[in-house]
């Protein structure tokens, strides 16, 4: 077990580095190119500022989500938990993904379950996490739904696409680290490659259980599966 953990943290830094490596490159670079040319023309210095700025975003972007894992993990913060307005909770998650979405896809809001005891920050960020991966990942006219509603088990979110979907062999390791099914289509999106791993620790802290279908080509589909202690029943 040590040597796994230890093999883990090795990964771990590894792929942070790596992630670090390419901004900090390409803002080296023009920086470079800025005080070797000084008399450099004014619309290719514009060029090079825009792209630095871009890069400068997602290192802080990284950084704030390894940050936030870490949080996640510690055994120094435990959960805090609240009676969360799943309504309200969701129809701001909607507006973001709207935000997100420019207008390119179709999305839809279905509640038809209870309220719910948990932490409504970090649920925000496991649910927000699967919801803006569904709109970056569906083409242009497709469908994203968001969709509350109880089971046997307990309340149940889904978040369904009509988007480009996942191979089954990739399916396994969503949730580790850096996974990324393509690094190209992950640099277009701008996705940190740690997203769904912010997504199974804030559902581990909720004893919750992440599933995930999907087909490539044909759209995926991750659900939620909270408990029914989690569930608030006088809603009065």
């Amino acid at each position: 077990d040590l040597e796994r953990l230890d093999q883990m943290r090795r990964d771990f830094i590894a792929n942070a580095s790596h992630e670090l490596r390419t901004p900090l490159t390409v803002i080296n670079g023009f920086l470079e190119i800025a005080a070797n040319q000084p008399e450099l023309d004014e619309p290719t210095r514009s060029c090079h500022m825009k792209l630095m700025v871009e890069q400068g975003q997602r290192m802080q972007h990284l950084v704030e989500d390894m940050l936030v894992l870490t949080r996640l993990e510690s055994m120094d913060y435990p959960l805090r938990e609240e009676v969360i307005n799943v309504r309200e909770l969701l129809q701001n998650i909607e507006a973001e993904a709207n935000a997100l979405s420019g207008g390119r896809h179709q999305i839809s809001l279905v509640i038809e379950g209870p309220d719910l005891r948990g932490n409504t920050e970090e649920l925000r960020s496991a649910i927000g996490n699967l919801v803006s991966n569904a709109v970056r990942y569906t083409p242009d006219g497709g469908q994203v739904e968001i969709r509350w509603f109880e089971t046997q088990q307990g309340p149940c979110c889904t978040v369904s696409d009509t988007g480009i979907g996942i191979s089954h062999e990739h399916l396994s390791r969503l949730t580790e680290r850096f996974y990324r099914v393509d690094k190209s289509r992950s640099r277009e999106t701008k996705g940190t490659g740690l997203g769904l791993a912010i997504v199974k620790h804030v559902l581990m802290r909720h004893d919750a259980q992440l599933q995930i279908q999907s087909e490539e080509g044909k759209g995926s589909r991750f659900t939620i599966q909270f408990p029914r202690s989690a569930m608030v029943l006088d809603q009065s």
